[in-house]
């Protein structure tokens, strides 16, 4: 299980929104811009983010897309399961599966216990959790680089 750059790139332009909160919409142009990401890639991807209820978006002059909730209610799991599907380690663990031989494999259990710590962890994260990360870390790192 690797997140692709759909949801590296999800996240990092989600961060970028919620950054703006309350400030009103952004273009795709100055979320790319901000994050060093390319646009047309952003254009492919924020349609899913729509679709999954996690940002709005606003046409014409002044238009763009903001969130569609404040940044403490939508976790960094949302986002990721939102551009990636379910995040599981196996086929057989996961949420909603089943397995024919979960009573007597070991692995399965094991399975189970990787992707239920995984989604317990990016289910636990916030945008607004992001953000205070960002005002610790950019204290001590003012004009450097940031991924």
């Amino acid at each position: 299980m690797i997140i692709s750059t759909k949801g590296r790139y999800g996240l990092r332009a989600m961060f970028e929104l919620a950054k703006a909160w309350g400030q009103g919409p952004l273009s795709l142009r100055q979320i790319a811009a901000a994050q060093g990401l390319p646009e047309p890639y952003l254009e492919q991807i924020f349609p899913a983010l729509k679709k999954a209820g996690l940002v709005d978006a606003r046409r014409g002059a002044g238009g763009g897309y903001g969130l569609a909730l404040p940044p403490k209610e939508i976790s960094v799991g949302r986002v990721l399961v939102a551009l990636e599907g379910e995040l599981t380690p196996a086929e057989c663990a996961g949420g909603d599966r089943t397995c024919e031989n979960a009573d007597c494999c070991t692995a399965h259990a094991i399975w189970q216990r990787i992707y239920d710590g995984i989604n317990g962890v990016i289910q636990g994260i916030s945008l607004a959790d992001m953000l205070e990360d960002d005002r610790r870390m950019g204290a001590s790192m003012q004009n450097e680089k940031r991924c």
